[in-house]
């Protein structure tokens, strides 16, 4: 036994020696890799783009960027989006013509840029930590569940290590309000304002903190800050005026917000749920070791009572902003909009351990009983679900846990019992055992990214099948058909899924402008409105002037005149050659994206020579219970019939007559039904389906 540990005696002395010999920042920089491999790793289980139409609009700045220097999103200038991450990722364009190569590269870029966020987050916590625990602390910042944002095109990326070099600039100069770190903290201000408008929450930030670390005496010590903002901020909203824009146009994206209405009861109860998610997020223990720091701040050095003066005024406001937002906007907990402030709360456990668990005081007690108590004032029932997925990354895991059997009622039942074991153990863990609180917080950063990661690995793949039939095809399909330097035009009849337009649109350089017949698609994003002219079948942009292409991408409820040169036949997507008038030969009316169809379906034909038109119709077993019979009409009178089985196929085969050069087929199916009627349980489908038209087939005579 005695060989035993002094051979491990000689071994651990090894390793100390080696960590001793490499300097700190050869393990700094050894982090930012293992970490970009990491995460680059789990990228690739992101097979296309899921959070719409935010990366649509991401990929298209930087696809513009990168082919013309410009910032434009379907060839129309836009200015509430930031420019900053859309730069940055621009290279991965710019490198290669394929665009699965550099929807991959980009994501490359995500994984190093959001890495970097360890080396602002290591300076930070070296103001107020040795070297080791600060190297942690950064280890703690990439370890986030958040992290995975990387395989989204996405501000987040960019925004976060941002983010947390502002706070560093922050801290430094509320120790030392330089004229020289005045400037520095302004420019890297307006660099994260134009990463994500969001960041307008430091400017409150930066005007309180003083107040909190040395109270009146703010404003004659940080006297030249004050003076820039009471000027500068006339002077914005001057500009906005003049230029005829609306004050609130600073907010970018988010100017819509400025149209509602705010409640101080609403924005309360949902800053309530934000701080309390954000608690829940970090594991508790974090936020009670800020929590305690913030009460007992007097007695704490002037390094980290500047630290925790920054971090407080930082998190609150930027919690205060997102919680504004949703209490009349998204309606749901916005933790993607929060999460960069997570490394401040890990900095503060790695301090409040280092300073030795100061926590006997009442209010010290206080604290740690709010901090496991919050999480309980979540309404579990109402967030977890499909909203939470994009922007509610903590509540993924409790998700899981109701797919495994757990009652949805019962979850914050869970999570109290959880919470109040974390600040049991938060009161109780001796000194010696401290630093085992921040290994915990990292297994629970690990166990929560398991099933995150599944989650959003599943939201691509569906998105992308949503979208295209990959595989069998290609994601650039279309580019690989035509080039990627064609310039196909792209129709929008509202009759398939809305990923057909946005899958094909991002991974095909060639898809250009985008058309619509009727209703625009989700996102209020750049569209030409057309009409179809009722004699030619000539598809009409506003003023009355045909629409022109030499390739067009429609679904087959439009059908077009010319060439078939591709298909997705699953998406129902087809790919002409057309070289001319964009011109309608067929429309369907009456099925949904979906090919389910309604009681009735219109078959409409123009420039119609006669012939025969074959419908493939297919049952659904769940739905169904017995043979649907569907009927077709032509001018009132029955021309044919089929019955489509419970499970399988049936061909309704149709004889044309035409009338004026026109032949149209009115299709009428015997029996519907209602999925959430005939299925019950959790199906919210309240649409009355008949059965699935797959295919129209039209043979001239």
């Amino acid at each position: 036994m005695a060989v035993d540990a002094t051979v491990a005696g000689r071994a651990r002395a090894r390793a100390r020696t080696f960590a001793r010999a490499v300097p700190i920042w050869g393990w700094l920089v050894c982090l930012v890799v293992v970490s970009t491999g990491i995460r680059y790793f789990f990228t690739r289980h992101a097979v296309a783009p899921w959070i719409m139409v935010d990366e649509l609009v991401y990929s298209e700045l930087a696809k513009s960027f990168a082919a013309t220097g410009h910032f434009l999103v379907r060839d129309h200038t836009v200015g509430s989006y930031g420019y900053v991450y859309p730069i940055l990722i621009s290279p991965a364009w710019a490198a290669f013509r394929s665009v699965p190569d550099a929807y991959a590269a980009a994501k490359g870029i995500n994984s190093l840029v959001m890495s970097l966020a360890a080396v602002p987050a290591y300076f930070l916590a070296r103001r107020v930590l040795g070297p080791w625990p600060s190297l942690a602390a950064a280890a703690l910042a990439v370890a986030i569940p958040s992290m995975l944002y990387t395989a989204t095109l996405m501000t987040e990326n960019a925004f976060y290590p941002i983010f947390l070099t502002v706070v560093l600039a922050f801290v430094v100069w509320l120790d030392r309000p330089t004229p020289a770190n005045t400037a520095v903290l302004a420019a890297l201000c307006l660099i994260a304002y134009l990463t994500r408008a969001q960041a307008v929450a430091l400017l409150p930030a930066i005007l309180t903190a003083p107040l909190l670390l040395v109270g009146r005496e703010a404003f004659r010590r940080y006297r030249l800050v004050y003076a820039l903002v009471g000027v500068g901020v006339p002077l914005v909203v001057i500009e906005q005026v003049a230029r005829g824009r609306s004050v609130f146009g600073v907010f970018g994206a988010y100017q819509v917000a400025s149209t509602s209405h705010y409640s101080v009861g609403e924005v309360t109860r949902w800053f309530l749920y934000h701080v309390s998610e954000l608690d829940l997020s970090l594991g508790v223990l974090p936020f009670a070791a800020l929590l305690v720091l913030a009460f007992g701040s007097r007695a704490l050095p002037r390094p980290a009572r500047v630290f925790v003066a920054a971090t407080t005024a930082v998190s609150f406001w930027l919690v205060l902003e997102v919680a504004a937002f949703a209490s009349e906007q998204s309606f749901r907990v916005e933790e993607r909009n929060m999460f960069y402030v997570a490394p401040l709360f890990l900095i503060a456990l790695l301090v409040w351990i280092d300073r030795g668990l100061p926590r006997g005081t009442v209010w010290a007690t206080a604290a740690i009983i709010v901090a496991a108590a919050l999480p309980g004032a979540l309404p579990y029932s109402s967030f977890i679900g499909l909203n939470a997925i994009s922007d509610t990354a903590a509540l993924i895991p409790l998700g899981w846990l109701v797919e495994q059997g757990l009652g949805l009622d019962d979850v914050g039942l869970v999570v109290v019992f959880a919470c109040a074991a974390a600040g049991l153990l938060f009161l109780t863990v001796p000194r010696r055992y401290a630093l085992v609180l921040p290994v915990l917080v990292l297994v629970y950063f690990a166990v929560s990214q398991a099933s995150i990661e599944a989650k959003y690995h599943f939201e691509s793949l569906e998105s992308l099948f949503g979208g295209i039939s990959s595989p069998p095809l290609h994601r650039d399909w279309i580019d690989r058909k035509v080039g990627s330097g064609a310039n196909v035009a792209a129709v929008w009849t509202g009759n398939t899924d809305k990923f057909t337009i946005w899958e094909n649109e991002i991974f095909n350089r060639s898809v250009g402008t985008i058309y619509r017949t009727g209703a625009p698609l989700p996102g209020d994003l750049p569209e030409t409105p057309v009409t179809v002219s009722r004699t030619t079948g000539d598809l009409l942009a506003p003023g009355g002037k045909p629409v022109r292409a030499r390739y067009a991408l429609a679904d087959t409820s439009l059908a077009l005149k010319g060439t078939v040169i591709a298909q997705d036949v699953r998406k129902r997507m087809v790919l002409y050659r057309v070289n001319g008038v964009l011109r309608q030969i067929s429309r369907v009316d009456g099925v949904y994206a979906d090919g389910w169809s309604g009681r009735a379906v219109t078959y409409t034909r123009l420039d119609c020579r006669g012939g025969t038109l074959s419908v493939q119709l297919q049952g659904d077993p769940n739905l169904f219970r017995r043979p649907n019979p569907v009927v077709a009409e032509e001018g009132g009178s029955e021309v044919a019939t089929a019955v489509v089985p419970v499970a399988g196929t049936a061909v309704l085969r149709v004889p044309l007559r035409p009338v004026a050069g026109r032949c149209l087929v009115r299709f009428r199916v015997e029996h519907v039904a209602v999925p959430a009627v005939v299925l019950g349980g959790t199906n919210t489908d309240t649409r009355v389906l008949g059965t699935h038209f797959n295919r129209f087939t039209y043979r001239p005579s």
